[in-house]
């Protein structure tokens, strides 16, 4: 048998190994055109019209920084993206979703 450290590290990897493939086989998480959004999950795949849904940018504190996410609102549900999701800054994002709006 291995020692305890030994087994948390093995659950560690475990974990960045599954954290990985996830990141991986959703991305991108969010995709528009001229008819819209669509919202990837691992499980599932949701197209929005324009009218469907609105979107803002949030900026909180946390461990004493800002934080900066972009809110998607349909009806009672909130996706909330930030950096990591977007692979850019929910900032830019937020323009080009308003920029391929007008477009309409």
């Amino acid at each position: 048998m291995g020692s305890p450290g030994v087994l948390l590290l093995g659950i560690a990897a475990c974990a960045l190994i599954a954290l990985s493939i996830h990141g991986t086989v959703v991305r991108p998480r969010l995709s528009a055109n001229s008819q819209g959004i669509q919202l990837r999950s691992l499980g599932s795949r949701r197209d929005f019209s324009w009218e469907q849904i609105r979107w803002e940018i949030r900026t909180t504190r946390r461990l004493a920084r800002d934080v900066t996410v972009l809110e998607l609102e349909h009806g009672n549900e909130i996706f909330v993206y930030g950096w990591l999701e977007l692979g850019e800054d929910p900032r830019d994002v937020f323009q080009a979703l308003a920029t391929l709006k007008q477009g309409d």
